[in-house]
This record gives structure tokens, sequence and C-alpha cells, in this order.
């Protein structure tokens, strides 16, 4: 089910073909931990508060307004009305200007990604019709819209039973990279380096899957806020980087190799506790725990009801 509140609402338009679409925003963050500021000395929350950089005195929110620095300390005020009032095609619609090979596209463009799904029962076969024209083709639709008071260029290709629309950065947004690399010297590799470096390559390899990805900076942060919570101390010490001192590059290679194979090797019984490991400071007691726990009571209520039947 789409979510209630669309992004933004238009139409698709390829020629004389469009069809009303509604766009929502593909990715979230609101799952992350996020912190407020607060008074270190009540444990209030902050509030920002929007002063006059001439006169000093607090602004209300309904004087708050925007305008464009044409020179120092001078601007242009501008209302959003005006700016709402700027009627360009790209506001309402979004026009397919070209298709484009899929694979012709540097991914350093690809910025934020949409859901994009008709937004009338009436057009969903125009929908259809531009979808499935584009499915199978590794073609891909160029065409531009605006959002948050910008145009944009949206790349647009089947997705499912709907479209992926994604923005694309302008060429002045993206840094060439002859400024960092020019620098890095021409290091010729041994061929017997590149082998090895080939060979853990190899032994690395498998298919993609997001759901292994583990943030695991917040767990730690997670971690720390519950200590916190329960009245625990935590460090303050800042983690040194542990890197082992490997001289040698083929030596490391080698070594890179032997740990894997010791890491993919099938486990001993009785499993020792690892140098990284610290102790639970909050353990949790499972099902196993449990029944481990009750066990003694156990064995004690039987010896009581044999002592009673004895008697």
């Amino acid at each position: 089910m789409a979510p209630a509140r669309p992004f933004w609402k238009g139409y698709l338009k390829l020629s004389l073909v469009s069809c009303p679409i509604a766009l929502y925003t593909g990715t979230t963050s609101t799952e992350r931990v996020s912190f407020r500021q607060i008074n270190k000395k009540t444990g209030n929350r902050l509030r920002q508060l929007l002063v006059d950089e001439v006169t000093r005195e607090p602004v209300e929110g309904k004087n708050k307004g925007r305008g464009y620095e044409y020179s120092k300390h001078a601007y242009i005020p501008v209302d959003d009305d005006e700016l709402g009032a700027i009627a360009i095609e790209s506001s309402h619609t979004i026009e397919i200007d070209s298709f484009v090979p899929r694979e012709q596209i540097d991914e350093r463009y690809l910025d934020s990604p949409y859901y994009i799904t008709p937004n009338d029962q009436a057009g969903q076969d125009a929908f259809a019709v531009i979808r499935e024209a584009m499915r199978g083709k590794g073609m891909v639709a160029l065409g531009r819209v605006v959002l948050a008071k910008r145009e944009r260029v949206i790349m647009l290709e089947p997705w499912d039973k709907g479209l992926m629309g994604t923005t694309l950065r302008y060429p002045y947004e993206i840094r060439e990279p002859k400024e960092y690399f020019d620098d890095i010297p021409n290091a010729k590799v041994e061929p017997d380096m590149l082998k090895l470096a080939e060979h853990i390559l190899q032994s690395k390899a498998a298919d993609f899957d997001p759901a292994q990805f583990v943030d695991h900076y917040e767990e730690a942060v997670v971690e720390m806020l519950k200590k916190k919570q329960a009245g625990m101390p935590v460090s303050r010490e800042q983690a040194a980087p542990r890197l082992k001192n490997v001289v040698n590059l083929m030596d490391a290679l080698r070594r890179s190799i032997a740990d894997d194979k010791a890491a993919s090797a099938p486990p001993r019984k009785g499993r020792k506790r690892s140098e990284r490991q610290g102790e639970m400071l909050l353990p949790i007691q499972g099902r196993k725990g449990k029944e481990e726990a009750a066990k003694p009571a156990e064995r004690q209520s039987a010896r009581q009801k044999r002592a009673g039947s004895a008697r």
C-alpha cells in the first residue's frame, strides 16, 4: 500500500501521451538514532531562536522570510507566492525528453531515488504503456521535474509494477577526479602479488545482499544508551585502531589467505571467548538459561515429595 502523502504529484508525459502520477521518496532515515540539543544544567530540550543580525532582537516565525543577497548585507526579499508563480512545465509535469542506454550514465550522477505510481484509475493504461516500452531494453528515460524549488533532471526506469525515478546531479556538482588522483604514483604491481590479491578477492566473492548490512556504530551507540539509562558507567576513552605492523606486502597477502582459511574452517568444540569480547554487563537470560535455573528447584521439590511419601 502506497504512503498517504506523496512527495510530489503531477503528470508524466511522453509526446502526446500523458497520465497523472504520484512521486514518493524511496528512502527514509527515521529508523536511525537521533539526538536532541539539551540544556546540560536542566536536562530540558533547547529550541533555536531566530535573532535579527543588526538589532539583535528575536524574530517571530510569521516575520521570517527569504532574500537573495546581491551585495554585502543587501537583500532582495522573495515571497513563497512569487516563487510558486514561476510557471515552468516541469513544476507539474515530468516530460520525457529522451531515452538513453542505462550503461552510459555515470554512477556519480545518481542522487536520490523515488517511487512513481499512477495517481488515477483512468491513467493506468498510459502509465503501463510508458513503463513496458522501456522494460528489457536497457534504456532509461530522462525528464525534468521541479522538486524543493529546484528543477532536477530525473532518470526513469521500470521497477516492478511501477517506475523508479532517480534525480541526477548537474555536471557542475561533480568534482573532477584529477585533483585527487593525479598525485598518486604509477606503481608497478608484481605478478605474484597480484595473483595472491586476486585469490583473496575470489575467496570473498558473494552475492549482493543488503540485508547483511549492519550499522555497527549505531549498535554500539544503542548499547551505550542502554547502560546510561540503567545508571551504569560508560567509557570516555577514545578507542585506538588496532593495526598489525606488517612490513612486507607479500607476507601480508599470504597471512590474509591463511587467516581466511582459518576463519572458514569448522569451529572446534568448546568455543573460547574472544579477546575483543568484553564482559556482559547486561546479560539476557534465554530459554535455555531459564530451564537450567529452574532445574535445582525442580530437584529440591522432587526430594521433598519423596521424603513426604516415606513418612
